[in-house]
């Protein structure tokens, strides 16, 4: 192929919905629908566990939270400072580039918590070796660290949450998120968990993380690969631009209607013989589809419905664009259809049905066209 090539956004959209197990479904068990999405919001875990099982065929009730017990998924303070389901195999460079920024060598961070940087590897060490015999709460854990005179004075941290604190020894591997315990976030070791592929060289991170992007959310623009890693993990501008720059010969360029945008090389033919998709799609509020490239990406999320996403509504997708919203009360689904045009009552109702089975409750369904 000479040239730039050219698609449309219907076909990019539909070459995404297949990258994201959404058209055709995928057969992939939790772990497999992590790793595929990069990572996986876990604010509600609700909202998790429906976003993976909406693209798997074979995932029962529960599975998330079995993978997560057995090892197959592991949780980390990840994009934006919230905890997130990654992959132990590959969540390791998206890691290391949130590390990158390295704050613990912070002034206000080492006034803060009186810990100099010399100290910091010393105290990484007293907590890996203070969950080595199991998962702590967090109070537990600042029991037992506390007991070292050097942090003494970070039981109180410990007692309030000490949630910045923690989030850069999930940030070098020290220590994941484990399943609850009563309810209470516990902290695990994670170099014990044989999945465990560690956290990756940062020159090699960066490149492999923006490539892991392209995969999934491609076509996609440097400002797309900005959001998802400058901001939402704090690379640094002036990183992800020498990054991009060393995969010169890994991406090609793509003309979508007008946008330069890139693709793995790879993945160009697929992408070319892509036809648009029809398929209509509920997923939960704050989905990766949408999250993934953001609110402002409007070949996604139409303006007007930008402040409904990033409020966590449920959207519906038709070929991959967010045409309305679904909301459940006990037994009644109610579909808002927000786009120009008659909605396809067939497809919703047929969508309406598969999320029916997924939560395991028979719902009545209620077509609304127009504003909410």
């Amino acid at each position: 192929m000479t040239g730039t090539a050219r698609v449309s956004w219907a076909q990019a959209l539909s070459w995404r919905l297949s990258r994201h197990l959404l058209d055709p479904v995928g057969a992939e068990p939790p772990a497999g629908v992590v790793r595929r999405l990069g990572a996986v919001l876990s604010m509600d875990e609700g909202l998790a566990e429906l976003a993976v099982r909406t693209r798997s065929m074979t995932d029962p009730p529960g599975g998330l939270a079995a993978a997560l017990a057995t090892g197959e998924v592991i949780k980390a303070f990840a994009f934006r400072g919230a905890v997130h389901y990654l992959s132990p195999e590959e969540g390791g460079i998206y890691l290391a580039v949130r590390a990158a920024g390295r704050q613990w060598e912070l002034r206000s961070w080492v006034e803060h918590y009186r810990l100099t940087a010399a100290q910091w590897p010393h105290f990484r060490a007293a907590v890996r070796e203070a969950v080595a015999d199991g998962p702590l709460t967090v109070t537990e854990l600042g029991e037992v660290v506390a007991r070292h005179s050097d942090y003494r004075h970070l039981r109180p941290v410990f007692e309030e949450g000490a949630g910045t604190l923690i989030k850069p020894l999930t940030w070098q591997g020290d220590v994941s998120i484990g399943p609850p315990r009563g309810g209470r976030l516990t902290l695990q070791r994670l170099d014990t968990n044989p999945r465990w592929g560690g956290i990756t060289d940062l020159d090699v991170a960066g490149p492999g993380a923006i490539t892991a992007y392209l995969r999934t959310y491609g076509p996609a623009t440097l400002d797309h690969v900005h959001y998802w890693l400058g901001d939402g993990l704090s690379a640094g501008r002036r990183r992800l631009v020498a990054w991009w720059g060393s995969l010169a010969d890994r991406l090609v360029e793509v003309d979508v209607e007008g946008t330069r945008a890139y693709v793995v090389r790879e993945h160009l033919d697929a992408l070319v013989a892509a036809r648009p998709s029809e398929a209509v799609r509920f997923l939960p509020g704050h989905d990766q589809w949408v999250i993934g490239p953001g609110t402002q990406e409007t070949s996604i999320t139409p303006a007007s419905r930008r402040q409904l996403m990033t409020r966590k509504a449920n959207p519906v997708l038709l070929g991959g664009v967010v045409r309305g919203t679904w909301v459940r009360k006990q037994d009644q689904l109610t579909v808002h259809w927000l786009d120009d045009g008659p909605p396809p009552r067939d497809e919703l109702r047929q969508e309406a049905g598969r999320l029916a089975k997924l939560l395991g409750a028979d719902l009545q369904v209620d077509v609304v066209v127009g504003d909410r």
